[in-house]
């Protein structure tokens, strides 16, 4: 359970950052959401290793440093999170302000590459930093995963 309210927490705050960072088109939006990143990684890391992303627990659990049962329970708790998170930002931010983007073709294709490959950017350094079996007395790793 204690897991778990990590990563309900830790989901939580990220996708908090993120939607009212971005819904306020904040100039410094990326050193917000990483910021938010680095201290909650620091601060759960220790509990469940700190996912706040089903694509990190799906990397971790084909790593087989996770069970199928534990990575079900971090998903639900990360999306319970960050509906949670969204929510609270949606409620923060004022809706009115906020405009619709419009993706087709060309747009919509070059967003989902350049998710495809930062989802795979943050899973490879969970998976080198922070389960790596090489330095298994890392401290460092709240400040790798903020990053890139």
């Amino acid at each position: 359970m204690r897991k778990c309210v990590a990563e309900f927490i830790g989901t939580l705050f990220l996708v908090l950052t993120i939607a009212a960072a971005v819904l306020t088109k904040a100039p410094l939006a990326p050193l917000a959401i990483g910021g938010v990143l680095m201290v909650m990684v620091y601060a759960g890391g220790h509990v469940s290793g700190a996912h706040y992303n089903p694509a990190v627990t799906l990397a971790v659990l084909l790593r087989g440093r996770i069970t199928a049962a534990d990575a079900a329970t971090y998903v639900v708790a990360q999306f319970v999170g960050g509906a949670v998170g969204a929510l609270i930002a949606r409620w923060v931010v004022d809706p009115g302000k906020v405009t619709a983007l419009s993706l087709s073709g060309r747009q919509l294709g070059a967003a989902l590459l350049v998710e495809v490959l930062f989802t795979f950017a943050l899973a490879y350094v969970v998976l080198n930093v922070a389960t790596s079996s090489s330095h298994p007395d890392n401290s460092f790793y709240g400040l790798a995963l903020r990053g890139p």
